[in-house]
């Protein structure tokens, strides 16, 4: 797995292979906790296992991977995105309106999910990098504003999937020799914005920002087009995961993906993007979203009450930030340790 780095200054062999194997150890130690996690599951309930459970867990997953990847993109700018799940929710009930009653195909509907998820980031993106407002008031103002025009819309009507396309419910069960489209979607856009952050100038400005603002600021890195941008691919993905979620459930209601905002943003903190910004993944962020949607099948498999399923995922949450904040004191201090001993 690839790793990102810190922008601040750091001797060869110091800081910078120091947060490399930080950030390492903690994507592999989400590996290692799905590992386990299924075995045991699979030890109590061997038809966990079953190539139907398998493919469901990685279903399921890859819409939250998406929604975690364009989380991450803004969490490691400092800020935070909570609109993502009302956007889903608009996207696929708009989009499924659409073609159902238009009779427009697949292209279509992407198209249209893309122009919805765009505006929406744009909007946000517009008003806390260039008017200046916290970031957590502005897309809890837009969660709250995209909800009401969502069901304004709907008027509590819902869409069957027996009114969507085939081509897209397609989408949503279908498979290129053996794997699931949405796995493969996911994975695809998982590769491509890791290796934008790691391998562009403009990607590692991104850290650049997240980890110290004023230096980003005094090194000529554009700040507001670079949170601007984090915001627009964010509502993007969202985008693309409505008409994802259109595809895969067929039956879309004015609340789809209600409260998913709270579960995107536990899964980029348990996969390892620090949400004070500057560090994390976009593979660990993907990880994390497999972890928690793989706890939520596991405590289904084991007949444990759903209300577990928000009390285990609220516990990750609080142990990732402390873990974060811990690693963040230890390198802190091993750093100036470095630095000292360089500086004699």
């Amino acid at each position: 797995m690839v790793a990102t780095t810190s922008t601040a200054p750091t001797r060869p062999g110091g800081g910078r292979s120091l947060l490399d194997l930080v950030l390492r150890a903690r994507e592999l130690s989400i590996l290692g906790a799905l590992v386990v996690l299924v075995a045991a599951t699979a030890i109590a309930n061997p038809r966990f296992l079953s190539a139907q459970g398998i493919e469901d867990i990685f279903l399921n997953a890859s819409i939250l991977a998406l929604l975690a990847i364009g989380q991450t993109l803004v969490v490691i700018t400092r800020n935070i995105d909570l609109s993502v799940g009302s956007v889903v929710g608009l996207v696929a009930f708009v989009t499924g309106k659409y073609v159902s009653e238009a009779g427009h195909g697949l292209l279509a509907a992407v198209l249209l999910g893309l122009a919805i998820g765009a505006v929406c980031g744009l909007v946000n993106g517009l008003l806390v990098s260039l008017c200046g407002v916290p970031a957590l008031v502005v897309t809890l103002g837009t969660l709250y504003v995209i909800q009401g025009l969502d069901h304004y819309l709907a008027h509590g009507q819902q869409i069957n999937a027996a009114d969507v396309p085939q081509p897209l419910l397609d989408l949503g069960s279908g498979n290129v020799l053996g794997v699931p489209y949405l796995p493969l979607i996911a994975v695809l856009v998982m590769l491509a914005v890791g290796y934008y952050l790691r391998s562009y100038p403009s990607g590692r400005e991104f850290y650049a920002i997240g980890s110290n603002p004023e230096a980003a600021r005094l090194a000529g890195v554009p700040i507001r087009r670079r949170v601007l941008t984090a915001y627009v691919m964010s509502g993007l993905l969202a985008g693309v995961a409505g008409v994802l979620w259109l595809a895969r459930f067929g039956t879309v209601i004015a609340d789809n993906a209600h409260g998913w905002e709270l579960k995107v943003v536990s899964a980029v903190v348990v996969g390892g993007v620090a949400i004070v910004g500057g560090v994390g993944t976009v593979y660990g962020a993907a990880l994390g979203a497999l972890l928690l949607t793989t706890i939520g099948s596991v405590l289904v498999v084991l007949k444990v009450n759903a209300f577990w399923q928000d009390a285990l995922i609220g516990f990750l949450l609080l142990l990732a930030i402390s873990v974060d904040r811990l690693l963040a004191v230890r390198m802190t201090r091993a750093l100036r340790r470095r630095n000292a001993r360089h500086a004699w």
